[in-house]
């Protein structure tokens, strides 16, 4: 299990990454930006704070770690998210299962 003390970007993050845009007891993953290596809570977050357009990550890079579980800090690969059924594998942490709606957000797919 890799821990990351990374740095989150955004607007307001606490201490779980929730933000601004998206602050319920589940919205407590991170996503990092291929364009830019840096986890943000969101795709509003990385759009106001920076200075380039995103890129989203291709499904040859779904192995990939990209994703921070705000709980455990664990990062998972996009494939174990993806797959998680919206709980951390590590810590259990229950995440927000509407986040999947944005998948194409952030991944080919």
């Amino acid at each position: 299990m890799n821990m990351s003390k990374c740095e989150i970007k955004g607007i307001n993050v606490d201490e779980e990454t929730r933000c601004d845009h998206y602050h319920t007891e589940k919205d407590i993953i991170a996503i990092k930006f291929k364009c830019c290596d840096t986890y943000y809570p969101c795709h509003k977050c990385h759009d106001e704070v920076a200075d380039h357009k995103p890129v989203l990550w291709g499904r040859e890079e779904w192995n990939e770690k990209a994703v921070l579980c705000g709980k455990c800090r664990s990062e998972l690969s996009i494939l174990q998210y993806m797959n998680c059924q919206s709980s951390c594998p590590n810590c259990h942490a229950s995440f927000n299962p509407g986040c999947s709606n944005h998948y194409h957000l952030y991944f080919e797919g």
